[in-house]
């Protein structure tokens, strides 16, 4: 009997499994062994959009920022070996910030594996522990079914990377295969029982606290869990570059667990009698180095909700341990009757007075001051503005002086690898290119993806990319400043001129020296209508937002001598 599936080549069956499962947008660069997915990609050029990166790290990050905004998975294209290594600082991001992403990786032919093929990489021992799962399809016939499974398992319980291994001969052969349907979403939800002892726990609590993070929320979800804050009256704060889960203007932000926490804020946290923790997995950055709350068992009374089960337990007993998916808790949360919480609504305002003494920008050294830079951006922005950043000492005066003000606003590596902005910036623009995209990396930051410039070039992308230039690696200076004052060694830079780079590109360029400057430059910016970079010129002595090099260094000296 004659099938009714037509016959594809299995680079035809890959490439229309991905728009079933509702993929719009490939982030690439080309190679060699996948070809054939390349020539099936331009069958669909029409209504899959492949976008051409200059480098394979970028890929990843364009890749990983398109899963956060979208909830999606965001899907890279990459060749072997070489692309896949250049690939794995992206999906160790996606991973370690619960984004669900798929890295499709071309593999040498099925003939020449287990040879040291040109190019050949075992990628189930290589992105064994930086993915939620890792699989070769070697057989085209079973491409409709395994693409299913990778979508499913990037999105279910914990959300996270797959790695995708295709064999290049494999994409070559010719099938007759049923398509599968599109992936399904499933989340668990709490038990009535659950939500009772959650009460019972908030009406005898004294100083309790709420914390939003992790992955898998959706707006509504936001707006749930806003309405349980407001009804009873908690303090709430955002785990590490998850500030955008709760509108940073509201009465209840209290502000961010991470790196630089505010010293009201850790005191208070230490301090509360009950945490409830809506998502994060309280990592190494949001615990302060696991020091805000007791290992295994927290002195606060933990209310720990997280959508995996591996996490609840892992590192943290909680009193009460919650499996379930962000929108069915953040529902069931608001569904909840409000306990009386006048006992503590007084403590909630003094928060809230302490976070938004906190945010007013003070004194630094130098003609430009980061942190009214910040505070300006703050009043500039429309409230749907994307802002993106990577990682670096600078990156501290965004989340300290910049308030998020809602879902989706946000795009940072939890995972702290650097270069992660100026992609995720061009890729946010192609998904939402009606929404203002502002980026901000530091000199060291930005030249490790800074090529992407070209990308948002070629692609239309007008993003504003903010270059903070003091010259060195600041993170690094300052702990060698910590560890081993006076003694610096590997961490100046020489830096180009970023401005002058930009327009080499065909992009617009500005040079701003001193803080009053900045203003205009951005305008310039915005109505060049171009991918524009601005580049500030800032000085070293400006180590923090909260301590100078000097007195660092001072600090150290003494503390040595002490």
């Amino acid at each position: 009997m004659a099938s009714s599936n037509p016959r594809r080549s299995g680079a035809q069956v890959l490439i229309d499994q991905l728009r079933i499962h509702g993929a719009d947008t490939i982030f690439g660069v080309p190679g060699e062994s996948y070809l054939a997915a390349i020539d099936a990609l331009y069958a669909q050029r029409n209504s899959l959009r492949y976008v051409i990166c200059r480098q394979e790290g970028g890929v990843a990050n364009m890749a990983e920022a398109y899963g956060k905004l979208t909830g999606k998975p965001g899907i890279a294209f990459v060749t072997r070996g070489p692309g896949a290594t250049n690939a794995s600082i992206g999906l160790h991001t996606g991973f370690q910030d619960s984004t669900p992403m798929i890295l499709l990786v071309g593999q040498v032919a099925r003939e020449a594996m287990d040879r040291e093929a040109f190019q050949e990489i075992d990628y189930r021992r290589m992105f064994g522990q930086m993915a939620k799962w890792v699989v070769q399809i070697e057989d085209a016939r079973r491409i409709p079914e395994l693409i299913s499974q990778a979508f499913h398992v990037a999105v279910n319980g914990r959300p996270g990377p797959v790695v995708v291994s295709l064999p290049e001969d494999m994409l070559a052969d010719e099938v007759e295969v049923a398509d599968a349907g599109p992936y399904k979403v499933s989340r668990g939800a709490p038990a009535p029982q659950d939500m009772a002892t959650l009460r019972e726990l908030l009406s005898k609590a004294e100083r309790p606290i709420l914390i939003v993070g992790g992955g898998g929320w959706t707006a509504e979800a936001c707006n749930d869990i806003r309405a349980f804050a407001e009804a009873n009256h908690l303090p709430v704060a955002a785990s590490f570059r998850n500030q955008d889960l709760f509108d940073n203007r509201h009465a209840n932000y209290v502000g961010d667990l991470g790196v630089g926490v505010g010293p009201a804020l850790g005191k208070r946290m230490k301090e509360a009698d009950l945490v409830i923790a809506v998502g994060p997995r309280l990592g190494e950055a949001t615990s302060a180095n696991y020091t805000l709350f007791d290992v295994p068992v927290p002195r606060q009374k933990l209310v720990h909700v997280h959508a995996s089960p591996e996490e609840l337990g892992r590192v943290y007993q909680a009193a009460l341990p919650i499996n379930s998916g962000m929108a069915h808790f953040a529902a069931a949360a608001k569904a909840m009757k409000p306990v009386d919480g006048s006992r503590w609504k007084a403590a909630t305002a003094a928060a809230r007075a302490e976070y938004l003494e906190n945010i007013k920008p003070g004194p630094l050294p130098g003609a430009v001051n980061m942190g009214e830079v910040c505070a300006w951006l703050n009043k500039r922005l429309p409230d749907d503005a994307i802002v993106t950043n990577g990682a670096g000492n600078y990156a501290a005066f965004l989340h300290r002086f910049f308030q998020y003000r809602g879902f989706k606003t946000q795009l940072a590596p939890t995972s702290g690898a650097m270069g992660y902005g100026v992609p995720a910036a061009v890729a946010a623009k192609i998904v939402a290119p009606g929404r203002m995209v502002v980026s901000l990396a530091g000199d060291g930051c930005f030249l490790m993806n800074g090529q992407e410039f070209a990308t948002a070039v070629q692609h239309g992308a007008n993003v504003i990319i903010t270059v903070v230039d003091n010259g060195m690696y600041g993170t690094i200076r300052m702990h060698q400043e910590r560890e081993y004052p006076t003694r610096v060694h590997g961490t100046e830079l020489k830096n180009p001129d970023f401005a002058a780079y930009a327009r080499a590109f065909g992009g617009h360029g500005e040079t701003v020296e001193k803080t009053e400057d900045y203003p205009a430059a951005f305008e310039r910016c915005v109505a060049a209508n171009l991918p524009s970079i601005i580049h500030v010129k800032t000085d070293p002595e400006a180590l923090t937002s909260r301590i100078t090099l000097t007195q660092l260094r001072e600090q150290s000296l003494a503390k040595q001598k002490g």
